[in-house]
């Protein structure tokens, strides 16, 4: 009889796998053991050729449902083999090369359970099992066995570990594996730190408590899977106001949770897509299309026309809502842009003058993951925020990248994720947010090393992002300086390509694209800052070709939060100003500007001081918005005046094809390259607002003539180079109206366009860019 060792890496440790392999060894009749270890799975295994052949080939059909399989591969076994039946043994510790699992949404087995008076699992909030659960949030090392987790702090109970031990149940070798007995407690606690009891509530119990309490209008944190949430009741618009006050989270949208689909249906419409995303055991954030026919408070969305709706993605959540007919708020517990609280003392110190009340459980979240957010945009999922039930599932690289050295790609400033490179394959970091603010910035290095010693990833390059001030950047410096390794700096909107390039399984080897990387701004190779370039780029280099021209960004950062400013700065570059004074003297925009010290403003201009030249299509955006009335004075947050643009689009006008429902644009030189001149958009936006055409529809000219521009740029470009495919990337390719209308008239002309999906379009995922780029330079020079 033949003997083989079959090996498996993927995602295949706390998923039920060796369950799995066990089951489908003994129905087939075969010999030998399984057991975990550092790089997957392995398989000692004995039968006849015929056996072997069918059970690898059920083992690849018959996979888990959080299981998959990247590679399995087959040899004779040379060594010790005395087994006379099948077993599973114990784990091994070796070289870290397997994949660590996402916290998974409750499996409807669990669910059912937790509503069940006759199960012993009824209304515990932490119930689990190899099919859901608890897995990146509590993991201290590999391999994922229960002594390397949270959990190690309960011990099992005799029940618990009959289920554990048992081969033909779901719980078998489930490492969070707990009940009522023996596992983790939730319980209420009032912010002013008086006692509660439930006679107060006359509920169930301190879970179902919180329920009145959101119905009551009150606050409350509540302890989740991978990190403290703020709750109310998103029906109430006193209550939401109240959280926004506190919070000081003035206009950004807060995401909801509502106990099923048919509540969510009540406020929006749910494609069948996103009914699969909703259900999910990702369960992100899914941003829904409102329908008006039911409202949620306005505060909980100011200046929108989508909501951020997620499902229970826990027993506990489950618990909450079951008696909850509308939905709730469920934002991050913190501070304006401060990382979400994980620990109970922290919270109680952070969000105490948030929260009227704290539910806390004692299982300790080791690993802060935001939630993750999605939208559908035609047939495809574009990614906004990859974090919770997506990170850190390992992204398999196109073909040429199999045999690449570690590689550490540190991203960017903002929205940062960080990504480690081995073996053909990229690991994302979750969502770690804005590193400027101090404690994002202490949580990013303390959840770097975290990875690097879960994954014993030892870097042997590093890359960074070009701009000298990046936080993620000085710190690349100091660790490769630290450990005497070399660094590749990489432009930020090459990175920003060559993601969605990687993404999209285009081979190290492939020609060059061209990518249009539209965003708020990156620090370009002639030390200006980029932000609406055209770039005919492979894995190794790029040639910019084509960018929008250059305006200043008066007060530098203070132009991303005060739109007006960068209104100003367009009209002045495009030489209009002076005929806003005299022929559109009675515009809004215009009385606004006229109160602002002009002389100071083009002074700063003239003169170059703290008001780089951007070619910035986010910035271009803000202009647009604050001309026609949206956001002119002050934003709360990046982006927010465009996103409220977007939100008033006139449908009718955009589905029309009408040559004058398009702005135009004009085509010239800058610096020796092809550049976009919006100079003609502003002249006919400024006599549409002079005859008083509506908002939505000046919105929606812009955003089909912006569009159109970029699409006559491409034609003009494919004259003198060969261009297959167009990538599309960067964060103002979040706006979902310019995506859809750009790709379309891309793909008119038989132009293959590549677009992102599994990594966000924005800077969120610009570290797997740089670690690619980074991978195929190394290549190349060896």
């Amino acid at each position: 009889m033949p003997i083989e060792e079959i090996r498996v890496r993927g995602t295949v440790q706390g998923v039920g796998f060796r369950p799995t392999v066990y089951r489908l060894a003994k129905a087939c009749g075969l010999y030998g053991d399984v057991c975990n270890d550092g790089q997957g799975v392995l398989i000692r295994v004995s039968g006849s050729e015929e056996a072997l052949t069918e059970f690898v080939a059920r083992l690849q059909t018959e996979c888990p449902p959080l299981a998959k399989i990247n590679q399995l591969t087959r040899i004779p076994y040379e060594g010790k083999f005395n087994f006379n039946n099948f077993v599973i043994s114990n784990s091994v510790n070796n070289a870290i090369k397997t994949e660590i699992v996402p916290d998974a949404a409750t499996c409807p087995q669990c669910q059912q359970e937790i509503f069940d008076p006759f199960s012993r699992f009824y209304r515990y909030p932490f119930t689990n099992c190899t099919h859901c659960g608890p897995r990146l949030s509590i993991i201290r090392a590999i391999p994922y066995d229960r002594y390397n987790t949270s959990m190690s702090a309960f011990v099992i109970c005799p029940e618990c570990a009959k289920e554990y031990h048992d081969v033909e149940n779901r719980r078998f070798h489930a490492q969070p594996v707990a009940c009522h007995v023996c596992g983790p407690t939730a319980w209420l606690e009032r912010a002013d730190g008086k006692s509660v009891t439930a006679s107060m509530f006359s509920m169930l119990d301190d879970v179902d408590a919180v329920c009145t309490l959101l119905q009551k209008g009150e606050i409350v944190a509540i302890k989740g899977l991978s990190g403290i949430h703020l709750a109310c009741d998103a029906t109430q618009e006193t209550v939401v106001q109240k959280l926004r006050q506190r919070k000081r989270r003035y206009h950004k949208p807060f995401a909801l949770m509502a106990r099923d689909i048919e509540i969510i249906e009540q406020y929006c419409t749910v494609n069948v897509k996103e009914k699969e995303l909703l259900t999910s055991s990702a369960a992100p954030i899914v941003l829904l299309q409102a329908t008006g026919k039911k409202l949620v408070a306005p505060a909980v969305a100011p200046g929108q026309n989508t909501l951020g709706f997620m499902l229970p993605y826990t027993p506990l959540h489950h618990l909450i809502l079951r008696r909850m007919n509308r939905p709730i708020v469920l934002t991050s517990g913190n501070l304006a842009d401060e990382p979400q609280c994980i620990d109970n003392d922290e919270a109680r110190e952070k969000l105490g003058t948030i929260a009227d009340y704290f539910l806390f459980h004692n299982r300790e979240i080791i690993n802060r993951v935001d939630d993750s957010v999605v939208r559908v945009i035609g047939d495809k999922v574009q990614t906004i925020r990859r974090a919770r039930g997506y990170a850190p599932a390992s992204i398999s690289l196109p073909p040429g990248f199999d045999k690449v050295p570690q590689i550490l790609a540190m991203g960017s400033e903002l929205k940062n994720t960080f990504c480690l490179l081995r073996e053909g394959e990229a690991i994302l970091s979750q969502h770690l947010g804005d590193l400027e603010n101090a404690t994002a910035f202490n949580a990013y290095q303390e959840t770097l090393n975290l990875y690097l010693n879960l994954f014993e990833h030892n870097p042997e390059v590093i890359a960074i992002d070009k701009h000298p001030e990046y936080f993620s950047s000085k710190l690349g410096k100091e660790l490769a300086d630290t450990n005497q390794i070399p660094i590749h700096q990489i432009q930020h909107h090459h990175a920003h390509i060559a993601a969605c390039m990687a993404e999209n399984g285009i081979p190290l080897n492939s020609p060059p694209v061209l990518g249009i990387a539209l965003d708020g701004l990156g620090y370009g190779d002639d030390s200006t800052l980029w932000g609406g370039e055209f770039l005919l780029a492979d894995y190794r280099k790029f040639q910019r070709l084509a960018t929008f021209k250059p305006v200043a960004m008066i007060g530098a950062e203070q132009a991303i939060y005060q739109p007006w400013r960068n209104t100003y700065a367009q009209l002045t570059a495009a030489n209009l100003w002076d005929d806003c004074q005299q022929q559109y003297a009675d515009l809004e925009i215009v009385k606004l500007l006229r109160n602002k010290p002009l002389k100071l403003l083009n002074q700063l201009i003239e003169k170059g001081i703290n008001s780089p030249p951007a070619s910035s299509v986010g910035r271009l955006f803000d202009a647009v918005a604050a001309a026609i009335g949206i956001c002119p004075e002050e934003c709360s947050y990046e982006g927010q005046a465009a996103i409220a643009m977007e939100a008033i689009v006139d449908v009718s006008s955009l589905n029309n094809d009408k040559e004058t429902l398009i702005y135009p644009f004009s085509f010239g030189f800058s610096d020796s390259i092809y550049c976009i001149d919006p100079r003609p958009m502003w002249q006919a936006l400024l006599n549409d607002l002079h005859q008083q055409i509506p908002q939505p529809v000046i919105a929606a000219k812009f955003h089909k003539g912006l569009a159109n521009a970029i699409v006559e740029m491409v034609k003009h470009l494919s004259k003198q180079n060969l261009i297959n495919q167009v990538a599309l990337t960067g964060g103002v390719f979040q706006n979902c109206i310019l995506l859809e209308q750009v790709t379309q008239r891309l793909q008119t002309l038989g132009i293959k366009v590549l677009t992102h999906s599994l990594v966000p379009t924005n800077d969120g995922g610009l570290s797997l860019g740089q670690a690619v780029i980074t991978a195929a330079q190394f290549i190349h020079e060896s």
